[in-house]
């Protein structure tokens, strides 16, 4: 079968011939029609992901995407079995990682959703305990995630939403999505320090940051001078788009009710992950959640590995 095949450590996946597939217990036998180029797919691929295992080569790329049983029954899967990758004609999955896909939506649209859509919606709903009613903040909102975390807390019935992002007609564009305010993180040091006090007296509950860096230390100890004594603000972390560290002084923890929260592969058991996914499609298939995609053919993945994903996501067509 033709695949997306990653012949050694660092290296992007060639088009190639790969071993098909075999059928065991408890797995499907899938043909993929659709699967994302997401940061996780790319960054397993070469190794460097947190959660990338210790790769046998050579494996096919992909962690997710969408495609048919044997018996037409449409599927999201995730996360196949390994040497078998989502960027293959066919690949093969644990029955418990597969989900229905509603019929309302695409197979492209739901691929494409499904990683930057669990993003948020598990740090809201399974690591943070969101409520309607609360405010959330989204540091980072103008990439493909951090607009769907707008969306998705607005869907979910925030009082109101918070965007923060360096561009700013991009976040502009959110307040037609769901944002009630944007935060440029272009300005200077103490504008920015500014607007970030405002926003905390005004009251944040929960802080969604796909950034980290420079950015969520200003908001950090913004929120702990402005956050109301006793009163917690939960401070998600789910990407290091910015950098991979920041300098926390260890005050700002004592002297706050900050409470600092990882989310993604590794804090949360996978079916309650795989639980979010299944949200985000229920709700995308109910015309709530729009993501731009950029569709590509398997044979030309060399092309797309390296296309710029943070304004539309590239799916690969099979």
């Amino acid at each position: 079968m033709k695949a997306a095949i990653v012949l050694q450590s660092g290296q992007a996946p060639v088009y190639g011939d790969f071993p098909e597939p075999t059928s065991a217990e408890g797995e499907h036998l899938i043909t993929v029609t659709a699967a994302s180029l997401s940061h996780v797919t790319r960054s397993r691929a070469s190794g460097t992901h947190y959660s990338s295992a210790s790769n046998q080569f050579p494996f096919v790329a992909g962690v997710d995407g969408v495609g048919r049983l044997a018996s037409g029954r449409r599927v999201y899967f995730a996360l196949p079995t390994v040497p078998f990758g989502s960027l293959a004609e066919r690949t093969r999955v644990k029955v418990s990682h597969c989900l229905s896909v509603p019929d309302e939506l695409d197979d492209v649209t739901a691929a494409a959703l499904a990683i930057p859509g669990m993003s948020s919606w598990a740090a809201l709903v399974e690591t943070a305990r969101f409520q309607a009613g609360e405010t959330v903040m989204v540091n980072g909102a103008t990439g493909i995630s951090g607009r769907l975390a707008v969306q998705i807390a607005s869907y979910l019935g925030a009082r109101k939403v918070i965007a923060t992002g360096r561009n700013r007609a991009v976040l502009r564009s959110l307040l037609s999505l769901g944002a009630d305010l944007t935060i440029p993180l272009d300005q200077d040091g103490e504008a920015l320090e500014q607007a970030f006090l405002s926003a905390f007296h005004e009251g944040v509950d929960i802080v969604l940051d796909y950034l980290w860096g420079p950015s969520m230390e200003r908001l950090l100890v913004a929120a702990a001078k402005a956050g109301k004594e006793g009163v917690p603000t939960r401070c998600i972390h789910i990407g290091g788009i910015s950098a991979a560290t920041i300098s926390l002084p260890g005050q700002i923890l004592r002297a706050s009710a900050l409470q600092l929260m990882g989310s993604g592969i590794g804090s949360l058991p996978f079916d309650r992950l795989l639980k979010a996914i299944d949200s985000v499609l229920q709700a995308a298939a109910r015309g709530k959640l729009q993501i731009a995609t950029t569709t590509v053919p398997l044979s030309k993945i060399a092309d797309a590995w390296s296309a710029d994903i943070s304004r539309s996501r590239p799916v690969i067509e099979i």
